[in-house]
């Protein structure tokens, strides 16, 4: 592959991957079927309680407008709690529901046995290329953040 190839490859084989995982463990999820960017809000959102609409909107680099959709979308089924903030009623605060906690914990526990199950099924020379890219593909999820961030 020439190295002006790469980086274009690399990109689709993750955004690929990604797909993969999330096509696999929607088949034998109960409803309501949830969209990649809605798991990404609830992860989120369990990680830290009492987030604002707004500070989500930034950590996940979606405009706010989106975000409130989202939002409405998981409440609906719900998912989310939406609070008004007491310093700023304008401002909406979001709690996960134990439904939500359940969900996560349930999707986490099939996508770490599905990632399991197919990464045992490689060789074991491509298993410790994985291992041994760990490094550059953290070093370059640091760097993408860092300049979304303007750090």
């Amino acid at each position: 592959m020439a190295s002006d190839e790469f980086p274009d490859s690399l990109a689709d084989v993750l955004a690929g991957v990604q797909r993969l995982i999330r096509r696999r463990l929607r088949s034998g999820m109960a409803d309501p079927r949830l969209r990649g960017a809605q798991i990404e809000l609830l992860r989120l959102v369990v990680t830290r309680p009492g987030i604002r609409v707004s500070a989500a909107a930034k950590e996940l680099y979606l405009a706010g407008n989106s975000v409130s959709t989202l939002v409405n979308q998981l409440t609906r089924v719900g998912y989310l709690r939406r609070e008004t903030a007491p310093d700023d009623r304008r401002s909406g605060l979001l709690f996960p529901t134990p439904e939500a906690r359940a969900r996560l914990r349930d999707w986490d526990a099939r996508r770490s046995a599905l990632i399991h199950e197919q990464v045992a099924r490689l060789a074991e020379a491509d298993r410790a290329a994985l291992a041994a890219a760990l490094p550059a593909l953290r070093r370059l999820g640091r760097q993408l953040h860092e300049e979304a961030e303007g750090t």
